[in-house]
């Protein structure tokens, strides 16, 4: 990951703002020296930049929806492009920062995660948590305290992170309380979904794929037991909740 500070993401992002564009440094970070990352607001995005960012979906799925990716241009205010120091489209990721008045939980900030592709080439070089931290940090917002991370997955292995969070929602075996419901059809609002599953946490999709992996990642059988509702044909996701640095008072209440 791109080690740089909210304060130092606030400053390029006020800088930038007119220009639509901020740039992130990445000198701490080793791997990471090859590559030129830059965020920018999506609404500002040219048709060149959307069309990278299509060839590189293209590149990490088959049948990749574009639609979906539209869509997604519109949910999500900022995107992270990496390119390689050549020129090479590297990867790219959206996401987004948001202060929300959630259920029972006032001024909440919200990290939300959106698609991130990376260039099989560029692959394991810390690029994927480098560019959705730039798309987020993009935001200018720099919580102090409790903060919300949420995300959509379609496979097991993209919640792996999120799912080593003790208080992670969902979680195989506990169940879903009323104030998690509660809190995951906002952030499903929030995302633009109109059919969630609040007793699963599954995100139905519009009826087609968002797309298959081209590069499938081995998973261990439990892993695909809060999925266990998900249909990827019909382009389903699982909507999942993490806290940081812990989750408040009563969240795992019944």
């Amino acid at each position: 990951m791109i080690e740089a500070s909210a304060i130092d993401v606030q400053a390029a992002f006020a800088d930038s703002a007119s220009r639509g564009s901020i740039t992130i440094p990445c000198m701490q970070q080793p791997n990471l020296p090859d590559f030129d990352v830059h965020a920018l607001a999506t609404v500002d995005a040219t048709a060149e930049e959307r069309a990278l960012m299509h060839a590189l979906f293209d590149t990490n799925y088959r049948q990749a929806n574009h639609p979906y990716l539209d869509k997604s241009f519109g949910v999500l205010r900022y995107a992270a492009i990496a390119t390689a120091k050549d020129g090479t489209p590297a990867g790219f990721a959206l996401g987004d920062m948001r202060v929300v008045d959630l259920p029972r939980l006032p001024a909440t900030p919200v990290a939300l995660a959106g698609i991130c592709c990376v260039a099989p080439e560029f692959r394991r070089r810390g690029l994927f948590g480098a560019l959705e931290m730039t798309a987020i940090g993009a935001a200018g917002i720099r919580p102090e305290g409790r903060s919300l991370s949420v995300g959509r997955m379609a496979h097991p292995a993209s919640m792996r992170t999120m799912s080593r969070n003790p208080v992670v929602v969902p979680k195989p075996g506990v169940p879903i309380t009323a104030w998690q419901r509660e809190v995951g059809r906002a952030i499903a609002d929030i995302y633009g979904v109109q059919r969630f599953d609040e007793e699963t946490f599954v995100v139905e999709g519009s009826g087609a794929p968002i797309g298959y992996p081209v590069m499938e990642i081995e998973v261990e059988p439990e892993e695909w037991v809060v999925f266990e509702h998900v249909d990827r044909d019909r382009g389903d996701s699982l909507l999942g909740l993490s806290w940081r640095p812990d989750a408040p008072p009563g969240w795992d209440d019944e």
